[in-house]
């Protein structure tokens, strides 16, 4: 309990380049990078907005250094993230997927991949812009909080609520709350760097 305690109570940390960063980021050359160079960074471009869609799902009962590990594994697996490509994959491809040792091979998370891919098809063709449906949650703007250890970070809130909802009614999976929230963080609609971490002080 007493190290649950310390963790929860972390502050930014500070690290051996001199660079104070969210203590969740740890020390591991792949995190840091995708702290420093990624998440909390607005999206805007439909494709990699569709992608992190899909990645944050693949995470649910997993570390998301877990899924970053496996990012180029995906990518490969699943046409680069083609949308139209991935909506037509039949029984042949599924099965492809499933032996596939470079993502998880979870039958519900692969079959969502492709429920995804349909859904996503079908928001562009009724509105245009996968964008625009995704960052009216935050009214287009971008979301700001600063707590101070890693216990104020959040893990859902009413704008994730609300994508979560509109997201299952829409036909997508793997898009509960927790993973909505997780989501818009890591496309920047919530930028939620720990006070005193300084990616958090970029304009």
């Amino acid at each position: 309990m007493a190290r649950d305690s310390e963790w929860r109570n972390r502050g930014a940390t500070l690290h051996t380049d001199g660079k104070r960063r969210c203590a969740w980021c740890g020390t591991d050359p792949l995190y840091i990078a995708y702290h420093d160079l990624e998440w909390g960074i607005p999206v805007h471009r439909d494709a990699p907005l569709f992608e992190m869609l899909c990645l944050e799902g693949a995470q649910a009962g997993l570390s998301w250094l877990t899924i970053l590990r496996k990012r180029e594994s995906y990518r490969l697996a699943f046409d680069r993230f083609d949308a139209e490509k991935m909506a037509a994959y039949g029984p042949a491809q599924r099965a492809r997927l499933l032996r596939n040792a470079g993502i998880v091979r979870n039958r519900l998370k692969v079959d969502a991949f492709i429920d995804n891919a349909k859904a996503y098809l079908r928001i562009l063709a009724r509105t245009g812009s996968f964008d625009r449906y995704l960052w009216q949650f935050t009214d287009g703007c971008i979301v700001r909080r600063r707590p101070l250890h890693l216990a104020g970070i959040r893990t859902c809130s009413p704008e994730s609520d609300a994508m979560s909802r509109v997201l299952k009614k829409d036909g997508f999976r793997f898009v509960g709350t927790t993973i909505c929230y997780a989501f818009m963080q890591a496309v920047g609609m919530i930028d939620e760097h720990q006070r005193y971490c300084w990616a958090g002080k970029r304009p």
